[in-house]
C-alpha cells in the first residue's frame, strides 16, 4: 500500500536581529489538540501547491505578513501524529525576511515573539525540543527526520543530513 501522508509546512519567522522567533500560542480553541502549546506557523499543503508556495500562503494567512527570504531547514516524517493516527510529512522553513507587521493573534491563538534561547522553557510537543535545535543551528545542510507517534506520544527520533 502506498504511503500517503498529509503534506504540510511549518515555518519559523525570525526577527530582524535573528534573536527571536514568531510563534503561535495555541490558546484560542479548547478542542485543539495543540491547546496550550507553542508552535511555528504553517499548515496543510493544497493540491496544486508546492512546499514553498504553501509556506508563503500559510504565513500570510496566519500572521498577515509576506515572506521575502525563506530557507528550507529540513523535512520530518511524523507517522501516526494526527488526531486519528494520520501520518504527516512536514517541510520546515526559517523565514529570514518578510514585509508587513505580524498580527497580534489568529484563529489558533496569540502570536508572540520569543527569544530563541528561551524556547526550551515553553510548553510544546516533546518532539519539538529535539528538532528545533536543528532548525536554528548554523549547519547549512538541511536535515531529514522521522518521528513516529502513537496515541499522542512520540516514540522515537532519527535524522540525517545531506
Amino acid at each position: 500500500m502506498p504511503y500517503t501522508p498529509i503534506l504540510a509546512t511549518l515555518g519559523f519567522v525570525l526577527s530582524a536581529d535573528a534573536q527571536r522567533v514568531l510563534l503561535v500560542h495555541r490558546n484560542a480553541r479548547p478542542e485543539d489538540m495543540h491547546i496550550g502549546k507553542y508552535n511555528g506557523l504553517g499548515g496543510k499543503m493544497e493540491q496544486a501547491e508546492d512546499a514553498l508556495s504553501c509556506m508563503r500562503r500559510e504565513i500570510r494567512e496566519e500572521a498577515g505578513i509576506d515572506c521575502t527570504r525563506l530557507e528550507l531547514r529540513g523535512t520530518i516524517n511524523w507517522p501516526g501524529f494526527g488526531k486519528k493516527g494520520e501520518d504527516w510529512l512536514g517541510f520546515l522553513y526559517l523565514i529570514h525576511a518578510f514585509e508587513g507587521e505580524p498580527a497580534a493573534r489568529n484563529e489558533e491563538g496569540d502570536l508572540e515573539w520569543i527569544e530563541i534561547a528561551r524556547l526550551h522553557e515553553l510548553p510544546m510537543w516533546e518532539g519539538d525540543r529535539l528538532f528545533l535545535p536543528l532548525v536554528f543551528d548554523r549547519d547549512p545542510r538541511p536535515f531529514h527526520g522521522v518521528m513516529p507517534y502513537r496515541d499522542g506520544r512520540m516514540l522515537s527520533w532519527t535524522y540525517q543530513r545531506d
